[in-house]
């Protein structure tokens, strides 16, 4: 089972109705060797389900600036509209060695733009399986 905490999501219950970054950046701090010990996997799980879109696109992007004046981006995968609903789960990646200090996602909406459809993605460290729950923040 994998679980998600706070300090390491990219979106929660983020609600996408255009292409845009996810509301969260994870800083990986100056000193860092990412993929070192187990891997670390990108994490997706559709909260609400999306209508109107073809498909969306989920890429992965590493900057040395927060802003991400500059982004890189390491992979990307396409949702077909018919997966987008609640309860999916995706693993998207694994977060490549090398990276820069910050990381992101931004998703990229191909067709018509959706009116509902929201988003909880972060770093994990396996692959998701269907009985695989992200939880809400126990703060």
């Amino acid at each position: 089972m994998s679980f998600l905490d706070r300090q390491v999501l990219f979106s929660n219950e983020q609600a996408i109705t255009a292409s845009a970054a996810s509301t969260d950046v994870i800083d990986l701090g100056s000193s860092r060797d990412v993929g070192a010990g187990e891997e670390s996997t990108v994490l997706v799980q559709v909260v609400t389900t999306f209508d109107a879109l073809t498909s969306l696109t989920v890429a992965l992007q590493t900057s040395s600036t927060e802003n991400f004046a500059s982004p890189v981006q390491l992979t990307a995968a396409t949702i077909a509209l018919a997966s987008l609903v609640a309860g999916a789960k995706f693993s998207i990646t694994t977060v490549p060695r090398g990276v820069l200090r910050y990381l992101r996602l931004y998703y990229t909406v191909s067709g018509s733009a959706p009116t509902v459809g929201k988003i909880t993605a972060g770093c994990g460290t396996e692959t998701v399986h269907q009985d695989t729950a992200i939880y809400a923040d126990s703060l």
